[in-house]
């Protein structure tokens, strides 16, 4: 079998590298818990600098795929490497700022709107939201089916057809912030949380504290290890 960590070139990049690690890992046989060896063994295998490996490993973390421990080293998070393409990364890094920032005027808006016009079946949807959240949660998961849910019963309860549209317009990079908020370590349960403040405040129609419940959730939502990611850190 050949050696999946067998010498590179001095010119290569962290992208290959993250290649390597893909190959190493399936040809091991690696699945979620098993750890890496250490990024110094790495880069003398493959013949690069720390910091290529260290730039790939930090991707990979990026990505959800691996858990760095202080100290204690890289495990895999899932059974596999399979990282997306490193230029879409780049291009999600670009935008999530933006998407970030609409969704904070937006779904602050729509909070304290929800707060002064929420009918008794708006509360049910929402609280229906967080159960559906706290079970995916208590079943390992990270509760986004539940998360997407929520929004989606606040948006509703607003009763604001345009800001609703606005809403739709954006979606699927609500999405894409959604998982890559909630695939931080402790996020899902810090999320929910935050979610029962923003519910609280609504169903006490309480609405400047509910669009300040949201705002906090969505700047919270906005602390994540893509936006801290340098792809030209090498």
């Amino acid at each position: 079998m050949s050696d999946a960590l067998r010498p590179m070139g001095r010119t290569r990049l962290y992208e290959q590298v993250l290649d390597r690690l893909r190959e190493y890992a399936a040809g091991r046989g690696l699945k979620a818990g098993d750890r890496l060896p250490p990024e110094r063994e790495l880069a003398q295998r493959l013949g690069v600098s720390r910091a290529s490996v260290k730039q790939a490993v930090v991707v990979l973390e990026v990505q959800g795929l691996v858990e760095v421990r202080h100290g204690g080293g890289t495990y895999l998070v899932g059974d596999s490497l399979d990282a997306e393409p490193v230029e879409r990364l780049v291009e999600r890094r670009r935008r999530l700022p933006d998407v970030l920032e609409a969704r904070e005027a937006l779904e602050a808006k729509l909070a304290e709107l929800a707060a002064e016009r929420r009918t008794p079946d708006d509360l049910a949807a929402i609280r229906a939201a967080l159960s559906h959240m706290a079970a995916e949660i208590a079943d390992g998961g990270h509760g986004a089916e539940g998360d997407r849910r929520f929004h989606a019963a606040v948006t509703a309860a607003a009763h604001s057809s345009l800001l609703a549209e606005f809403m739709r317009s954006i979606a699927e990079q609500i999405t894409e912030s959604r998982h890559e908020s909630l695939r931080q370590p402790g996020r899902p349960s810090r999320s929910l949380a935050q979610h029962r403040a923003i519910l609280d405040a609504i169903e006490e129609q309480r609405g400047k504290a509910a669009a300040a419940a949201m705002r906090r959730h969505v700047r919270s939502v906005a602390r994540v290890r893509l936006l801290d990611w340098n792809p030209d850190g090498e």
